[in-house]
């Protein structure tokens, strides 16, 4: 017997010693892993499921091992369905159901393929013209702008274009119920607010918080904004009302390029940017509004451990519960950085309650094509399976990528650093190499959208004079498959 087998009838010897103490005291006559076995088939299989969904996947399918009997239970399709609703909630599942192409597949495919994740698929979104209209407007091409998903609109908002000059401008477009990959952009506002880029922008419910930024004379804000976003059915038309949210007398220190993400859709945290004077900040804040959002009460997060150095162009990204990753950024020395922080708040029970920092540490030689990551100016968001989806940015030199790495909650949770990283290939219409972009994904995690951004121009792409500002959009599939 090979040194392999021998190792595998360990490890499954091993599982059921663990399964006989589960199932105890029924197990415990058992005298070996047969026996056991045969004592697991008299559970009831309503409760056998039950139970199988109390443990790790890597426990069921070895479970499905020890009995053939118990292999069609393990490896049932009701099973995987719930066990991808416990791994990934409701929503994504439902979205998948609801895929003319996916649904037809078994639910331990899908499952196995969003654990590889070793592709995404890229599309280009065309601008709907409008045949009546004599000029077509649409959105300038712009950088460091806003982009949210709210009630089925892409809200996009300000950002920087071309003569350094600043955006006011508020666009909408609805990509909810037979979506056809092409954009009806709708101009909704102009002025409301200030114009603006570098700010930071979350959706709570169906509305939007919008914080801080940088205007075309380097005036830095700390203004807090709440836009109410409103589907008219009759008419089809949409409405966004933005106003100042009404806040008490402390507010963060006014700056841009701050990393912000939204916390169980109750809170907003904002951590470093640029300041005043053009100070790179490493602060940490939270805003935690009414219910009925109509006031809400900033407070600084102090922290008496190690804290993420100062920094800006980084991202926040909420990854359940009071928990958030910080990832990558240009410090206070113009460096561009790759680390990652998780900021946990899992036993404050109010904004000011016991948050901590905490740096997760990895060697960069030790990912693949690792010293590809550092970068400034990308987006982090959390998609199916639990994973952060890293794309674009620009690195120390300013050359603007169009990579996609993902990093493994899971593996970095488990302390397993040396499988966080994982690049993956794109396929399709691979957007150009940009930074600055805007991005989103929708509820499922499914799909993420991005608009604009800094990309290469024509002259030298390392020069600012080789930059020009982008106003494509793209949209990226996580779940990629063949058809059976």
């Amino acid at each position: 017997m090979s040194s392999e087998n021998q190792a595998t009838r360990e490890a499954n010897q091993e599982f059921i010693s663990k399964k006989q103490r589960l199932f105890s005291p029924m197990a415990e006559t058992s005298s070996n892993g047969s026996a056991a076995a045969a004592s697991v088939t008299l559970i009831p299989e309503d409760h056998l499921f039950s139970i199988l969904l109390l443990l790790p996947v890597e426990s069921i399918l070895c479970f499905a091992m020890t009995c053939k009997k118990l292999k069609s239970l393990a490896y049932s399709d009701s099973l995987w369905e719930s066990i991808c609703k416990r791994d990934w909630g409701h929503i994504p599942v439902d979205s998948l159901k609801g895929s003319n192409r996916l649904h037809q597949f078994p639910w331990k495919k899908l499952y196995h393929q969003v654990y590889l994740l070793d592709s995404v698929f890229c599309t280009r979104l065309l601008s709907h013209k409008n045949p009546d209209a004599v000029l077509e407007i649409l959105p300038c091409p712009r950088a460091s702008h806003s982009l949210n998903l709210v009630s089925g609109c892409l809200v996009l908002f300000g950002g920087g274009c071309e003569g350094g000059r600043h955006c006011d401008d508020t666009w909408v477009a609805y990509i909810g119920n037979d979506f056809k990959r092409k954009l009806n952009w709708q101009k909704i506002a102009s002025g409301i607010p200030s114009g603006r880029f570098g700010h930071s922008c979350i959706v709570i419910n169906d509305s939007l918080i919008l914080f801080g930024g940088i205007n075309d004379h380097g005036a830095r804000q700390n203004d807090t904004w709440i836009g109410r976003l409103t589907l008219h059915d009759r008419s089809g038309s949409i409405t966004l009302s933005w106003r100042l949210l009404d806040i008490t007398s402390t507010a963060p220190p006014p700056r841009g390029a701050h990393a912000c993400c939204s916390l169980n859709n109750k809170r907003m945290v904002i951590h470093g940017g640029i300041g005043l004077s053009g100070l790179r900040l490493g602060d940490t804040w939270i805003l935690n509004l009414s219910e009925d959002l109509c006031f809400g009460r900033w407070a600084q997060v102090v922290v008496d451990q190690n804290c993420p150095p100062s920094r800006s162009g980084h991202t926040l990204t909420h990854i359940g519960g009071e928990q958030t990753i910080l990832f990558g950024g240009r410090g206070v020395g113009y460096e561009v950085l790759h680390d990652v922080w998780l900021l946990d708040g899992a036993t404050s029970s109010d904004e000011e309650g016991n948050w901590r920092w905490r740096q997760v540490l990895f060697e960069l030689h030790s990912v693949p094509r690792g010293f590809d990551l550092p970068r400034v100016g990308h987006s982090a968001s959390l998609i199916i399976g639990r994973r952060l989806l890293i794309y674009g940015g620009e690195d120390s030199n300013r050359r603007r990528k169009d990579d996609f790495w993902v990093l493994d909650i899971g593996s970095m949770v488990n302390g397993v650093y040396r499988k966080m990283w994982r690049r993956v290939e794109s396929e399709g219409e691979r957007p150009n190499c940009r930074s600055f972009h805007g991005g989103c994904v929708d509820d499922s995690g499914r799909f993420l959208y991005v608009h604009g951004g800094m990309v290469d121009g024509v002259i030298q792409p390392s020069d600012p004079s080789g930059l020009r500002f982008d106003g494509e959009s793209f949209v990226v599939e996580v779940v990629v498959l063949q058809q059976p």
